[in-house]
């Protein structure tokens, strides 16, 4: 196997040692969100080839082929799995705090939980251990969840707290509501950007976007939105501000489907608007890019969110942004997208009308904020995420 060599600004002193633990479920099961937060770190951590670095990742199982395959197979890089647990109930005890026995007979010096969650006991075992939160919206907005999940959740939260030596926010945002609502100080909280995938900053063929424009048999001038059909994602202002912008832009809405998708169908359907709206669902990664970059503009009405990937995505592929105020997505966006009240729909479709192709300013609102995102490359992200874990091992 040829294994890609790369000269790193880090590097363990004298080539020492050193075991890195993943929480890996959602590596190899999420297509979205946490699994591409967790894939797009382990690939570039892999990359920066560091002598002496490990990668192990800890997953119940194989997972989906197809997401799993996305991680590079580099030579510092391997799959773990239970090796006594093959039931569902086993494989989440496992999970839960069973792995713990594994990490350490498996050498393992730190731990990284991906997705706000520690195994129980990780903190009396030795191992230094990291966790990275990306939001609390189950405590800021408990009404979009179950009451079960909520205590689910946050019974987790608080045990996860007292288990991590360090905590990664993915944003300022994300960082103000662990400390408050954690009630800890500022002090143990790193903010480390969540890094955009590469392929977001490639430019598609012609050919590719002419196959996709066919594919999803798209419009010719369209606003897009990439999210879960979900509530708080709150596509239903997106539509609405149709009413109110010209009848040849229409809205392409990507995520997955959830119930909320068919009351989002009821009203497309009750307002005579099927000719404007087009929900499209399980949409490859590979089919992204383009769908960006055809797209007038890209919207994002959600109510609350931990950091707003998609919009450093449509950014990266030369789209202005319309968002909502209320979380972390002026934080994302930079001060050259606009941001409007998460239930002003006529709010929404005056700043869609500024950034459509043709508006005055619209190129260099695009530019500056292309420049704006530079901060979240993802060189930067993980350099910062080897020197955190550099520091714990120092201290273990």
């Amino acid at each position: 196997m040829l294994v890609e060599k790369k000269m790193s600004t880090f590097a363990t002193p004298l080539a020492i040692k050193m075991i890195i633990g993943f929480d890996a479920k959602r590596i190899v099961r999420n297509g979205t969100g946490l699994g591409n937060y967790g894939r797009t770190l382990v690939n570039d951590l892999s990359a920066l080839q560091v002598e002496g670095m490990e990668l192990r990742l800890y997953a119940p199982d194989g997972g989906i082929t197809q997401l799993r395959s996305q991680i590079v197979g580099r030579s510092n890089v391997e799959f773990c799995y239970p090796q006594h647990a093959h039931t569902a109930i086993g494989k989440a005890l496992w999970r839960r705090g069973g792995m713990v026995k594994q990490l350490v007979r498996d050498g393992v010096q730190i731990y990284h939980g991906l997705s706000g969650e520690l195994p129980k006991g990780i903190g009396k075992s030795g191992i230094r251990s990291v966790v990275t939160i990306h939001d609390l919206i189950f405590m800021r907005h408990p009404e979009y969840y179950n009451k079960v999940d909520v205590k689910l959740y946050t019974q987790k939260f608080f045990q996860t707290l007292q288990e991590a030596d360090r905590i990664v926010a993915i944003s300022e945002c994300t960082r103000r509501d662990i400390s408050e609502l954690g009630e800890i100080d500022k002090s143990r909280i790193d903010v480390i950007y969540q890094s955009c995938s590469p392929r977001f900053s490639e430019i598609p063929t012609a050919a590719k976007m002419w196959q996709v424009r066919d594919k999803y048999d798209l419009p010719d001038r369209y606003v897009l939105c990439v999210g879960s059909i979900e509530e708080r994602k709150n596509v239903l202002l997106a539509i609405q501000a149709l009413h109110h912008l010209s009848d040849d832009v229409s809205l392409v809405i990507v995520g997955k489907q959830t119930p909320y998708s068919d009351m989002v169908g009821e009203y497309v359907l009750e307002n005579h608007m099927l000719s404007r709206v087009q929900m499209l669902h399980e949409v490859p990664d590979d089919d992204l890019p383009s769908l960006y970059r055809m797209a007038d503009c890209f919207v994002y009405p959600s109510r609350y969110e931990g950091f707003g990937i998609p919009i450093i995505e449509a950014i990266s592929q030369g789209l202005p942004v319309v968002a909502c105020t209320g979380s972390c997505l002026e934080e994302a966006g930079g001060p050259d997208s606009q941001y409007v009240n998460p239930d002003d729909y006529k709010a929404m479709a005056n700043a869609i009308g500024k950034v459509l192709y043709g508006a005055p300013e619209r190129q260099q609102r695009i530019e500056r904020s292309m420049k704006y995102i530079k901060r979240f490359e993802n060189n930067d992200s993980v350099q910062r995420m080897a020197r955190l874990y550099e520091e714990l091992r120092v201290k273990s």
